[in-house]
């Protein structure tokens, strides 16, 4: 393999080289200091994140098969920073005496499906794009299942890849009838030859459904909160942000280069499932009380408001997209941060055990709040301007009343998020959390996305960058 082909594989190969290092630290360890794996695999991943950022040509690769450009390495780089703040949240949980024989295991599987989801992110065929969504599935139901001695975490593995397999047989029988009437899985000759007959339609709507699975758009959102339930809170927080923001990634760059000669067709699609999914989800957050299904069914209406940057079919709609994902991966990771900090500390993961906390544990408190109105889009917080950006997306071509029902929907979040923090500042509890200090890798990450959320928010620079390059799909 030459340099230059290196230079575009740089941040999967660099990833299998990282695995296979863990792999190695793990056969030759001295076992007792496994432990420190944890910290051995965050240095590599923090420099694998670090070369990402190298400026690298545009280039394909396998005779089109796979294709780097500015807009995939962005995608690619948001991703990987998602996945760092995952790796030192999960330190305390690994070090924990049931964990610390398989901490290696854990960090392999997310490498693993890191690659499925950047091979994903740079398909430009669809054998190359099942070949990474596949890659990207299987590790994460293993890690669904992570915790194997609880029944519920056994549960959500098996949910995960029976309703995975179940969603990759509806996205394959939608790409047979695509490639029988085209005869080609390449994107940009399918993109020419697609001529909009009621067989191409039927084929791209299988592969829709197949792809709602995987970002959990509603009505195919059934899975997504008894497996974040049953997944540890950990693992749960790479599949709301990381799996959710390759499967959103992947799908824009589809949509925008492989179907536009049916946007009107795919627009109507999405018109409808992103006022279902925007308002079902809500709905059902309200009445949750654990913790992580609560962020299961909001993860689910923040699926519904990223459509509205894919209906606009533009520039702003595919940057608002992006904007929108690195945005969220700071705000979720930040709530799911003080949930695993809590769950580690005491096992508690329902809205009811934070009555009182902000007394006992005030840092904790503040940080979930400005986490939760990051979600719900209030000024002046970056989830505000990313919502704010994606309405415009909808707004430029003329879905003001999806506008408007989205700007309900918000009204409705912000009650449920509200739920949270009145818990935590207002009601009162005989028995509070008692206060804690968190360990150094938890608070470092926690500041890392208060820093991301807050800093993402006032740098419109950072829009504007990412929508000058947004477009070269």
């Amino acid at each position: 393999m030459s340099l230059e082909n290196f230079s575009l594989m740089r941040h999967e190969l660099l990833l299998i080289a990282a695995a296979l290092l863990v792999l190695i630290a793990e056969i030759f360890w001295n076992p007792a200091k496994k432990r420190s794996i944890s910290l051995f695999s965050i240095i590599l991943f923090t420099l694998i994140t670090v070369a990402g950022f190298i400026p690298s040509p545009s280039g394909t690769l396998f005779g089109g098969m796979y294709e780097v450009n500015s807009t995939r390495l962005l995608m690619k780089n948001i991703l990987n920073i998602g996945v760092l703040l995952v790796f030192i949240q999960s330190v305390t949980w690994l070090n924990k005496e049931e964990n610390s024989e398989k901490i290696s295991e854990y960090f392999m599987l997310l490498i693993s499906t890191l690659v499925g989801m950047n091979f994903m992110i740079s398909s430009g065929h669809f054998l190359m794009f099942y070949l990474g969504i596949e890659l990207a599935t299987i590790p994460i139901a293993a890690l669904a299942a992570y915790d194997r001695y609880r029944n519920n975490s056994a549960e959500a593995g098996i949910k995960l890849i029976l309703s995975s397999a179940l969603s990759s047989g509806i996205l394959l029988f939608g790409l047979s009838m695509i490639y029988g009437t085209t005869g080609t899985f390449y994107f940009g000759e399918i993109a020419k030859l697609f001529i909009n007959n009621n067989l191409q339609v039927l084929g791209f709507i299988f592969f829709f459904a197949g792809m709602a699975f995987k970002i959990s758009i509603v009505p195919f959102h059934l899975w997504t909160a008894d497996v974040y339930e049953g997944s540890p809170v950990n693992v749960t927080s790479y599949l709301s942000v990381i799996s959710k923001g390759a499967a959103v990634f992947i799908f824009i760059i589809i949509l925008f280069t492989v179907f536009p000669v049916i946007m009107a067709t795919w627009q109507k699609t999405i018109y409808v499932t992103a006022i279902l999914t925007m308002t079902i989800g809500n709905l059902f957050a309200i009445r949750q009380q654990n913790l992580k299904r609560f962020l299961a069914f909001s993860s689910i209406s923040q699926a519904g408001y990223i459509l509205l940057g894919f209906i606009g079919g533009n520039q702003l709609g595919m940057a608002s997209v992006i904007y929108y994902v690195l945005v969220y991966i700071f705000s979720n990771l930040g709530a799911f941060g003080v949930v695993t900090a809590i769950s580690n500390a005491t096992g508690k993961e329902n809205i009811e055990d934070y009555n009182g906390l902000y007394h006992t544990n005030p840092g904790l408190s503040l940080i979930m709040t400005l986490a939760l109105f990051s979600l719900a889009g209030i000024p002046p917080v970056a989830g505000f301007f990313g919502k704010f950006f994606l309405f415009a997306a909808a707004a430029e071509k003329g879905y003001y009343l999806l506008v408007l029902i989205a700007v309900l929907n918000t009204i409705i979040s912000l009650y449920y998020y509200l739920l949270v923090v009145k818990a935590m500042f207002i009601n009162k509890s005989e028995s509070p959390i008692n206060k804690f200090r968190s360990d150094f890798p938890t608070r470092f990450a926690l500041a890392i996305c208060v820093a991301g959320i807050v800093v993402t928010g006032f740098a419109s620079v950072l829009f504007e960058a990412i929508r000058s390059i947004s477009f070269g799909v």
